[in-house]
């Protein structure tokens, strides 16, 4: 897919936001819940993988449940182009759940998970030697995820 927006009929729209609440649902619960045939459902959501709109399946955990009981937000100015240095300290520090390239006075923002504020201290420590490093801690998470739904068509 070359980055066209793709248009989602209804069943496609119910299709993908069950999955994103329950991506264990199985095509016979997905066939009942849109009232069709198991093979056009699973024809639907090969359709919808190979057009990227379905770009993978996972589990979703909960950090505190394995002792990361912080999460933090930190903004990151990275004052060079060479971004080599940043990808290897991304790639080697398994803590950060997202980074996000941005625009603004800041040049990424990172979510990244903490077992203490020690833990945290070390982790701003090591990325702190790549830029200046602003870090903000969550209280709590009203919305931790929310599925991605279709934009309503425009009517003319």
């Amino acid at each position: 897919m070359n980055g066209k927006t793709v248009v989602l009929d209804d069943i496609d729209t119910t299709l993908l936001t069950t999955l994103q609440s329950d991506g264990r649902a199985t095509v016979a619960q997905l066939s009942r819940q849109v009232h069709m045939s198991s093979s056009a459902v699973t024809e639907r959501l090969r359709r919808l993988e190979e057009i990227g709109v379905i770009s993978g399946y996972r589990a979703e955990i909960d950090a505190t449940k394995l002792g990361y009981d912080i999460l933090a937000f930190m903004r990151l100015r990275y004052p060079s182009s060479n971004y080599a240095p940043l990808h290897r300290w991304l790639d080697s520090t398994p803590e950060v759940l997202e980074a996000h390239h941005v625009t603004g006075e800041d040049c990424f923002i990172l979510k990244i998970v903490a077992r203490s504020m020690r833990h945290l201290e070390q982790i701003n420590g090591r990325i702190g030697a790549l830029g200046t490093v602003t870090t903000n801690i969550a209280y709590s998470s009203p919305i931790p995820t929310r599925p991605v739904t279709a934009p309503p068509t425009r009517q003319r």
